[in-house]
C-alpha cells in the first residue's frame, strides 16, 4: 500500500474530479440502471443448491468447485484454490506465508479457528538490529522472515475436515504450474509494481521475472519449481515440507541471504486451533479470529456503532461515514497497544470487545469534529497483500479462509529451486522494547490478515472476508453494515463504494498528530466530501486500495447458497 504522503491530494482537486466524472460516471459506477433496481450491484448474486466458492481468481473458483462436485468438502475446495492461488496470484500469497481460517462444522453446529502462522526466528535477536543501527524491520530481504504458516495449517484442516487425498487436491495447481496460465488483468498490473522492488534478488528474478520482466495481461506463466514443491508436499506430507529437503533448502538459502530461519525453526513450527471470538451487532453475531490478528477491530467498531442508528444516517452520508472514522481511530488505537501474540502477553480480549468498553469509548465521538490524536483505552481485564477464499459444500461446511505473503511478492527470498518466496510478516514487530509487540525470538508478529464468519441464533448466516493489509476491518464493518443496516444484497455489499482511514496510529503504536487521512473511493458525492472536510478530515482520492471481497451467505429458507465476489479483483464466485 502507497504511503499517505504519496496518495494525499489537494480537495480542491478531488471535488473537481469528481464534478468532472459527473453524474454519468457515478452511475456507471453504480450501474445503477439494472433492471433489478439494485443501486450498486456490477453483476448479480450466484445461487446454487449443493456448493459454492468464491476466490480472486476464476480458474481458481473452477477447480474449488470442481473438487466440491467430486464429492469433497468445504476444506477440500478450500486447499486446492488456496494452492492454485498460490502459483497463480503470488503477488497476494503463496505457502512461503501464513493463513488464518474459520470454519462451520455441520455437525458439531459450531466454530473452528485455525491460526496457522509462523513465528520469528529464533537465532535472530534484537541485538542483531540494533548492531546494524535498525530502529524498525525493514520490508524486504532476510530480517523480516518468519517461519511460512501455511502448509501447516493446510494439513490440520485437512486432518480435521477433509477427505479427498491431498495429492488430489494438489493436482490442478501442479498441472497448472507445469503446463502454464494466462496472467490476468489486475495481477499482472501487481506483479509489475511489487517486482520493481525486488530485482536485486537473483533467484525472485529467475522465477518471478520470465524474460527479464512480470508477466503482461493474457501472457502465459509457469513454474515449474513450484510444481516439484507441490508434488513433493503431496507426496511427503507436512513433513515433506517442515522436516525433508524443502526445509533444508529454505535454511541453505536463507544461511547464504545473511538470514536467520534454520531448519530448528521449521520443525518446531505448529498451528494453534483457537476458538474465534464474537460479538453481537444488532441480533447478528460476528465471529473474528483473535490476536495475533486484528480481528478483534471490526468488533470493537461494530460495537461502537450500534450506539448510533446507522440506518437512519444513510449510506454515503457525511454523518454516517464521520462517525465510521471515529470509530475506526479509537479501535486502531486499542489495536496499536494491545495486538499480539497472546503466548507472550495476556491480552484483553473479552474486555476489548465488551459493550461497556465500547460505550465509554462512544463519548469520546464529536459528531461535529474529527479527532486529531487518539490514545488506547484502558479496558478493565481480569487479568501491503493478501488473497481471500470462500467455499461451502453440500453438507453445510463453510470455510472463511485468508492467505498472504504480507507485501505483495514477500520478503524477495525464494530458496533454491523451490518456485515460492518466503513472507516479510516480521516487519510488523515493534522494535522498541516494553510493547505487547515488541520484538522476540520465537514470536508470532501482529497479523493484518483476518477472516471472518456471521451467524444467528447459532444457525451460519454468511462466510466473507476483505483482502488489503490495515484496511480489513474498516472493510468488515463497511460491508456488515451495508447488509444489516441499509439493506443491501451480498453483491451489492461488496460493489458500494468504500473508505479507509490511514494513520492517527500504526501498527508499531506510533500516533500521528495529523489525525490521519480519510481516502475516498469515486461514488461518494462532492457535498459529502465538503462536509468531512468542514469537519476537520484530511481527505485524499484514490483508485484501487479498497480490498479484495468474496463472501458465500446461506439461504436457510431456500436452502441453497448465495455468492458474491469482487468487482475490482479478477475472480468470481460459482457453485453447482
Amino acid at each position: 500500500m502507497r504511503s499517505i504522503a504519496s496518495r494525499r491530494s489537494i480537495m480542491r482537486g478531488f471535488t473537481a474530479s469528481i464534478a468532472a466524472v459527473g453524474l454519468s460516471r457515478i452511475h456507471s459506477v453504480r450501474a445503477a440502471d439494472r433492471i433489478t433496481g439494485r443501486t450498486f450491484a456490477t453483476r448479480s448474486e450466484v445461487v446454487a443448491r449443493h456448493g459454492m466458492a468464491g476466490t480472486s481468481h476464476p480458474l481458481a473458483t473452477h477447480v474449488a468447485v470442481g473438487v466440491l462436485e467430486r464429492g469433497g468438502t468445504a476444506v477440500d475446495a478450500a486447499i486446492a484454490a488456496n494452492a492454485v492461488l498460490g502459483l497463480m496470484e503470488p503477488t497476494g500469497c503463496g505457502i512461503g506465508g501464513d493463513l488464518f481460517a474459520i470454519v462451520w462444522n455441520p455437525n458439531s453446529k459450531r466454530l473452528h479457528g485455525l491460526n496457522a502462522s509462523g513465528r520469528s526466528p529464533k537465532l535472530l535477536t534484537t541485538d542483531e538490529f540494533h548492531k546494524r543501527g535498525l530502529h524498525r524491520i525493514p520490508s524486504y530481504g532476510s530480517l523480516p522472515v518468519s517461519v511460512p504458516g501455511a502448509v501447516d495449517g493446510w494439513f490440520e484442516l485437512h486432518g480435521r475436515f477433509g477427505k479427498l487425498p491431498m495429492a488430489d487436491l494438489l493436482a490442478p495447481a501442479i498441472r497448472y504450474a507445469n503446463d502454464g496460465f494466462p496472467v490476468t488483468e489486475v495481477i499482472a498490473h501487481a506483479w509489475q509494481r511489487n517486482a520493481a522492488r525486488l530485482t536485486e534478488f537473483a533467484e525472485f528474478k529467475r522465477t518471478f521475472l520470465p524474460n527479464g520482466h512480470a508477466p503482461k495481461p493474457h501472457e502465459m506463466f509457469r513454474n515449474p519449481d513450484l510444481a516439484k514443491t507441490y508434488e513433493t508436499i503431496a507426496r511427503a506430507g507436512r513433513d515433506g515440507f517442515y522436516r525433508g529437503d524443502i526445509a533444508r533448502t529454505i535454511d541453505s538459502s536463507m544461511r547464504r541471504a545473511g538470514g536467520f530461519l534454520r531448519l530448528e525453526d521449521l520443525a518446531a513450527h505448529k498451528s494453534t486451533w483457537t476458538d474465534p471470538v464474537s460479538t453481537n451487532y444488532r441480533g447478528y453475531d460476528v465471529w473474528e479470529m483473535p490476536p495475533n490478528t486484528q480481528g478483534i477491530a471490526a468488533l470493537q467498531m461494530l460495537n461502537i456503532l450500534e450506539g448510533y442508528d446507522i440506518a437512519r444516517l444513510g449510506f454515503g452520508t457525511s454523518s454516517y461515514l464521520h462517525t465510521l472514522i471515529e470509530a475506526k481511530k479509537l479501535a486502531f488505537a486499542d489495536r496499536a497497544k494491545y495486538y499480539a501474540d497472546p503466548e507472550f502477553h495476556r491480552i484483553p480480549v473479552n474486555a476489548l470487545i465488551s459493550k461497556a468498553y465500547a460505550r465509554l469509548r462512544r463519548k469520546l465521538i464529536d459528531s461535529a469534529k474529527a479527532m486529531r490524536v487518539v490514545e488506547p483505552g484502558h479496558p478493565a481485564s481480569k487479568h501491503g497483500d493478501t488473497v481471500y477464499l470462500t467455499t461451502a459444500d453440500e453438507r453445510g461446511m463453510m470455510v472463511s479462509l485468508i492467505q498472504s505473503n504480507f507485501r505483495g511478492l514477500g520478503s524477495g527470498i525464494v530458496p533454491d529451486g523451490l518456485g515460492f518466496v518466503l513472507q516479510n510478516r516480521g516487519e510488523l514487530f515493534d522494535l522498541a522494547p516494553g510493547k505487547f509487540n515488541s520484538y522476540a525470538p520465537g514470536k508470532r508478529p501482529f497479523h493484518t490478515i483476518i477472516p471472518a464468519f456471521v451467524t444467528k441464533k447459532a444457525v451460519p448466516v454468511l462466510s466473507f472476508g476483505v483482502m488489503g493489509g490495515d484496511v480489513q476491518p474498516q472493510m468488515h464493518v463497511q460491508v456488515l453494515t451495508n447488509i444489516i443496516d441499509f439493506g443491501m444484497n451480498l453483491q451489492e455489499a461488496g460493489d458500494a463504494p468504500r473508505i479507509f482511514h490511514d494513520g492517527s496510529s500504526s501498527p508499531t503504536g506510533e500516533m500521528m498528530e495529523s489525525g490521519g487521512t480519510v481516502v475516498l473511493e469515486h461514488g461518494f458525492a462532492p457535498d459529502v466530501v465538503r462536509d468531512l472536510v468542514a469537519k476537520g478530515h484530511r481527505i485524499s482520492a484514490e483508485v484501487g486500495g479498497f480490498g479484495g471481497y468474496q463472501a458465500i451467505g446461506w439461504d436457510p429458507t431456500n436452502r441453497v447458497y448465495v455468492g458474491a465476489s469482487e468487482s475490482r479483483k479478477d475472480g468470481h464466485a460459482a457453485g453447482y
